[in-house]
């Protein structure tokens, strides 16, 4: 399953709008029942107001009705930074699979990528 998601992350990278690093980054979330969420990451002048691709994503699911625990798994094109990895954890799913350092398209956990998290 998570070849196929990473495959439409890959696809949907094309549609990124990063004028400033152009560095372009596709996300593909699906929920338990099926259904498929796409995000790209979208760059501003003002940096910190971009939004990475795996928000995106997790911010459409919300817009869909879904709720933490209705999300099974993630695909992104880029290793998720670190306050993506706290948006996935919370909302708890299953696998992270994305495109390591060396290149290898690797899946994780959320705990794996974010250990010792914490919880409000």
């Amino acid at each position: 399953m998570s070849s196929d998601l990473y495959g439409l992350a890959v696809a949907v990278a094309e549609r990124a709008y990063a004028p400033y690093s152009e560095f372009l980054v596709g996300a593909a979330v699906r929920a338990r029942d099926g259904r498929v969420f796409e995000g790209v990451n979208v760059e501003n002048a003002s940096y910190p107001l971009g939004i990475c691709a795996e928000r995106a994503a997790l911010a459409r699911s919300v817009v869909e009705g879904c709720r933490p625990g209705d999300l099974e798994e993630i695909a992104v094109t880029a290793s998720p930074c670190g306050g993506c990895r706290q948006w996935i954890y919370e909302f708890r799913l299953d696998r992270v699979t994305f495109r390591g350092a060396d290149g290898e398209v690797v899946t994780r956990t959320p705990a794996e990528l974010l250990p010792e998290t914490f919880e409000l």
